[in-house]
């Protein structure tokens, strides 16, 4: 029997490139999001394990929760006292800050898309082990005042040779620009990757003039270790020599904490990649039970044949589970191929947004070649199963017939089932959405799958009378053809309305998105007129924070009244991610208007915070209560001093200015809000400096630089989503493609009659543009749900405005024409083309 399904798969090449289409591209967004994250993970974990010390010393305080860095130093005296310890054979001080940038010959600058721009001092200090943690490539290291290396991809990428002068800017620099030489490139030793950031090195002491205000203190110092001693053995000799409040860690601690911080972001890019391979999967795996259910059903007869020569009902049924193996076996292994592709074209798309790994090797590991075997083997066969599970119902005598018709299960049966599935989807949704339940994620997760199932089993009914309409405005308007193209696609509401479910299940996702980002631009047009009460607001596209002399100068432009600082800090609540804002009380009303809900905003200090009635309700604080930090020093008890509406121009909790730069946090600004309604941009602009980061906005210009940032991201989704709507398309081609097979010889007729090779051509494409339409409504149906069920959930969190983008979604429904005209192309031609009398003699 096996033998038998092999033979069978090896005669229809066609229909197999057809049924492994779906694996190759699911499977490939799974292997390709794996192996672009362990690159990721490759080429940090490079650096990571090179770029540190034996053992590195520090303020106890001098990096906070998820890799963060304070303000906290240590002495540069001690660099000298280190060295002179026994088992130590060098001890350096170094100098870092993570908001440098090279200003490229364009004016633009390098990174800052996400990525850091990285400052430090140079120094020849070895890395763990002795090893060498960068090598000069051209030029020689900074030296003096004035002179600068940058790593070879950012001196690539900037367009500068070693010899010219360039640009940079610092957030720690009163000066808008600094000016510098190239003196020499450099990259690291073993390779790893940077991932966009830009790297650039000064001699120490210009380091420290800029990063540290001329103290002359390290914000770390590694000491390497003489032959023979261990890390363990080195960092106790140093530890027992350290004054009070500094700390000695193992380089390999060192590095796995360093590891660790980068894996909590590496996990998210791949849970996030992951979401979108599996809606791939998902939408693939209605094409995969499409085509086995079409091809079992033109191969009834043959199967009825089988067990008239005696094959009992298991082994017809294992025959076909051996077709679904093998088609999961070669479609993983072009999809494991395709997934390379993929990985290349996710590290393009990642550039875009500041993620630059170019020249970085792709990384395939074991575990991604067994994932990609495992889920293309496993959703093939799952698919498969319930088609295979009908030809159980084959009777042996059934092939002494003229026609065999595999057995099919009720409509009502399936519509019932597709009901029930349907509303234990929208409860669960509510439940995961509006109920206070653990995992709310995973339930509304769970409801969203019950939702698009529920809606594709029942379908074949629900979406009857679409395709009534669809038959009679075809008959209107096309004629005999539009008449037998509206039939064509009522005969098996089945297969139409499962072909329907793939473009249903994409353009509802797209819709819904679609929707929630609209909304999410209205709410902050929104929120910006009604709370915002000054007239500009000065900030960093790349989120970076940038010299607090910025708002220092503005102060002084003619017009303007007051100016409102916000500055952040990084801490954690709960071993959760929190952020700790610092602002300007005085600007609290006359600036940024806030409700006051409980206690008295004139309380608010250095030792206190104030928060919304969000994060007040869902930590069940109020006025006098203290909230926990865990930051770089320790835990940090901050009393709740007042507790306002939600707010989402500030970043809240926030403490003063003061109690920010009190817990360590740099003195830089994140924002500036500026009240000055007779003041200029011109004069504003000219007061920030000739700084490529830093913007001034007015209102409107606020409202469309968040819809531009807004809309980068939005753009991401739909690249990610636009697979799952290609694997709808060839579902489309496949159910077409497969059904000019079964048609054949009523072709055939057709012709004899006298179609022309034009209407029917007509005919296909006709039947292609009838399933997507049904596709398309039913996906903006449950567009609309879903948009507005993630809206309802979220309105008292800050999603404040409804807004349904109603040219956007009519612009689906226009492509979803287009998509059905030219899914037709191939289908149609090769009907066009088959011979008349063939065609007829065909069984």
């Amino acid at each position: 029997m096996f033998r038998v399904a092999l033979k069978s798969l090896l005669d229809r090449k066609l229909r197999l490139l057809l049924s492994t289409s779906a694996i190759i591209l699911g499977v490939g967004f799974v292997a390709g999001s794996l192996v672009f994250t362990d690159m990721l993970e490759s080429g940090f974990d490079k650096i990571f394990s090179r770029a540190v010390g034996d053992v590195v010393v520090r303020d106890k305080a001098g990096v906070g929760e998820f890799g963060t860095t304070t303000d906290k130093t240590v002495p540069a005296s001690l660099v000298a006292d280190l060295a002179a310890l026994p088992g130590v054979a060098r001890a350096d001080g170094n100098v870092s800050n993570q908001s440098t940038f090279v200003i490229g010959r364009d004016g633009k600058a390098i990174g800052g898309q996400g990525a850091p721009g990285l400052g430090l001092n140079w120094n020849d200090a070895p890395g763990q082990g002795g090893q060498p943690v960068v090598s000069v490539v051209d030029g020689r290291p900074p030296e003096r005042a004035g002179e600068v290396a940058l790593d070879t991809r950012t001196a690539e990428r900037a367009g500068y040779d070693v010899g010219d002068q360039l640009k940079l800017v610092t957030s720690s620099s009163t000066e808008d620009q600094l000016e510098a030489t190239l003196v020499g490139t450099f990259e690291f030793a073993d390779g790893g990757t940077l991932a966009g950031a830009s790297l650039t090195a000064f001699d120490t002491k210009t380091a420290q003039q800029l990063f540290l205000g001329g103290r002359d203190e390290f914000n770390d110092i590694w000491v390497s270790a003489e032959p023979g001693v261990s890390q363990d053995q080195l960092r106790d000799t140093v530890a027992a020599a350290l004054p009070a409040g500094d700390v000695a860690v193992t380089g390999e601690q060192e590095a796995a904490d360093n590891a660790e911080g980068l894996g909590q972001a590496l996990s998210f890019i791949r849970t996030f990649l992951l979401v979108f391979a599996a809606i791939s999967l998902f939408v693939g795996a209605f094409l995969i039970v499409n085509t086995f259910a079409m091809l079992l059903a033109q191969r009834s007869r043959e199967l009825a044949l089988l067990r008239a020569l005696g094959a009992s009902t298991r082994q017809v049924f294992a025959s076909v589970v051996a077709e679904a193996v093998v088609v999961g076996l070669i479609g993983s292994t072009l999809g494991l191929a395709f997934g390379l592709l993929l990985a290349k074209g996710l590290q393009a798309l990642f550039g875009l947004v500041g993620l630059d790994l170019a020249g970085q090797s792709l990384v395939v590991s074991p575990a991604t070649i067994v994932a990609s075997y495992v889920i293309g083997v496993l959703v093939t066969v799952l698919a498969a199963v319930m088609p295979a599970w009908r030809t159980r119902r084959i009777a042996p005598v059934q092939a002494l017939g003229d026609t065999v018709a595999l057995p099919e299960s009720s409509l009502l049966r399936r519509f019932v089932g597709g009901l029930v599935l349907l509303a234990g989807g929208v409860a669960l949704m509510a439940l995961g959405l509006l109920g206070d339940v653990p995992r709310a994620g995973w339930i509304t997760l769970a409801g969203a799958v019950a939702v698009l199932l529920g809606a594709a089993i029942a379908s074949p009914v629900l979406g009857r009378p679409l395709l009534d309409g669809v038959r009679r405005l075809f008959s209107a308007g096309f004629g005999t053809v539009g008449q037998l193209a509206g039939e064509n696609t009522r005969r098996n509401p089945r297969r139409t309305a499962s072909t329907a479910s793939a473009l249903m299940i994409g353009l509802a996702l797209a819709g819904a998105v679609a929707i929630l980002a609209t909304s999410g631009k209205a709410t902050t047009a929104t929120v910006i007129e009604d709370t915002f009460a000054g007239d500009f607001v000065i900030g960093n596209v790349s989120n970076q924070p940038f010299s607090s002399a910025v708002a220092d100068r503005v102060a002084e432009v003619d017009g303007v009244t007051q100016v409102m600082r916000q500055r952040f800090g990084i801490g954690s609540i709960d071993g959760d991610f929190a952020v700790l804002g610092g602002l300007d009380p005085a600007g609290l009303g006359p600036v940024v208007k806030v409700d006051v809900v409980e206690g008295d905003l004139a309380d608010l200090g250095p030792g206190s915070v104030v928060i919304d009635s969000s994060f007040a309700d869902s930590h069940h604080l109020h006025v006098g209560d203290p909230v926990t930090y865990t930051l770089a020093q320790g835990e940090e008890d901050l009393e709740v001093a007042a507790v306002i509406e939600p707010a989402p121009l500030l970043a809240l909790p926030a403490t003063t200015l003061d109690g920010l730069a009190r817990l360590g946090f740099p003195q830089e600004d994140a924002t500036v809000f500026v009240a000055g309604p007779t003041a200029s941009v011109d004069d504003l602009e000219a007061a920030v400096g000739d700084n490529p980061f830093v913007t001034v906005n007015d209102r409107a210009g606020l409202v469309q630089q968040q819809n531009d940032q807004a809309d980068q991201g939005l753009l991401m989704i739909y690249g990610l989503l636009a697979l799952a709507l290609i694997i709808a398309v060839l579902g489309i081609v496949n159910t077409l493609a497969l059904s000019i097979i079964e048609r054949t010889r009523e072709i055939g007729l057709l012709r004899a009659v006298g179609m022309t090779r034009g209407q029917l051509r007509r005919l296909v494409t006709l039947e292609s543009v009838a399933m997507s339409l049904l596709g398309t409504a039913m996906g903006l149906v449950l567009a609309l749900f879903f948009g507005v069920a993630v809206w309802r959930a979220f309105r008292d969190d800050g999603l404040t405005e409804l807004a349904i983008p109603v040219l956007q979604l009519s612009l689906f429904a226009v492509a979803a024409v287009v998509v059905g005209v030219l899914a037709a192309v191939f289908p149609a031609r090769r009907a066009a083309k088959l011979d008349v009398l063939d065609a007829i003699a065909t069984e």
